[in-house]
């Protein structure tokens, strides 16, 4: 068994080990719409994230302006505005990469987007959500049509957006690419318990991925977050979870798996024809 420690964040315990790549996730109430809070909470969770040496840190669905605000199509921001300015130099300053939910404005179309940045600020992924969910999110969204491949640490990692991870054919389309780590941005409320306590553990699990699943807490308009916020190891296992409340989760992912438990699905799949 790989040598561990025991970290206690807020209201959530995490095991973390030795190993050479650490992550983190901010679990956090939506902003309302506030930008300007946005960006100050985002930029404090990277100061902190980047003193504890973790190298990503993932933040919630749409954290900017906030998903269930009723004029979101309106504060939707562009790609490249000075938003994302203030971002990069946060993440250059604290030396931890960001990933982070957005409403983006394209032209005449709203895309429910995501970006990571680098521990040194560059820009190294912009991805739109394939699977949007729900009349509200149709209403307002357009999808997006392709996946976001980039290297973090020399692991090939990819971005999925909530409800895109529950996809199988998703997760298993960016193991094809040799994907290990799905950064997952995600706005997850009551009643779905499931999805924190069954569904990313078991994508992880079928499909040899580590997954860093960042929520909401709190409420926001008619919606209640279940919070949960999860990193999950290639065998399924919880590395760190979140309670309901609000936390800056910082994780070690393990290293020494018995690789005799992990996957091998893609290896041994017989297609009936």
């Amino acid at each position: 068994m790989a040598k561990g420690r025991l970290r206690l964040d807020g209201n959530a315990m995490t095991q973390a080990t030795e190993a050479p790549l650490r992550l983190a996730f901010l679990q956090t109430p939506s902003p309302m719409g506030d930008i300007a809070l946005g960006l100050a909470t985002l930029t404090q969770a990277l100061q902190a994230a980047g003193a504890a040496g973790a190298r990503m840190l993932v933040a919630p669905e749409t954290y900017l302006p906030g998903y269930n605000q009723p004029d979101v199509a309106t504060r939707a921001l562009p790609r490249d505005g000075d938003w994302a300015d203030v971002l990069s130099s946060a993440c250059r300053d604290a030396g931890c990469g960001l990933c982070v939910g957005y409403a983006e404005r394209d032209g005449g179309r709203v895309h429910n987007a995501a970006l990571a940045f680098s521990p040194t600020g560059q820009r190294l992924a912009d991805y739109r959500k394939i699977q949007l969910y729900g009349p509200r999110e149709k209403a307002i969204y357009t999808p997006g049509d392709a996946y976001t491949t980039f290297d973090l640490d020399g692991v090939k990692t990819a971005i999925l957006i909530c409800y895109d991870v529950e996809f199988a054919p998703h997760v298993a389309a960016l193991a094809a690419q040799g994907v290990t780590l799905i950064l997952t941005p995600t706005a997850n409320m009551e009643p779905f318990h499931h999805v924190v306590r069954a569904t990313v553990p078991a994508m992880a699990a079928n499909h040899a991925m580590r997954i860093v699943y960042a929520n909401y807490c709190g409420v926001e308009g008619d919606l209640t977050y279940l919070g949960g916020s999860l990193v999950a190891a290639e065998d399924g296992s919880v590395v760190a979870q979140a309670g309901r409340g609000p936390a800056l989760i910082i994780a070690d992912m393990p290293e020494n798996l018995n690789r005799d438990l992990l996957y091998t699905q893609a290896a041994d799949y017989r297609p009936i024809t």
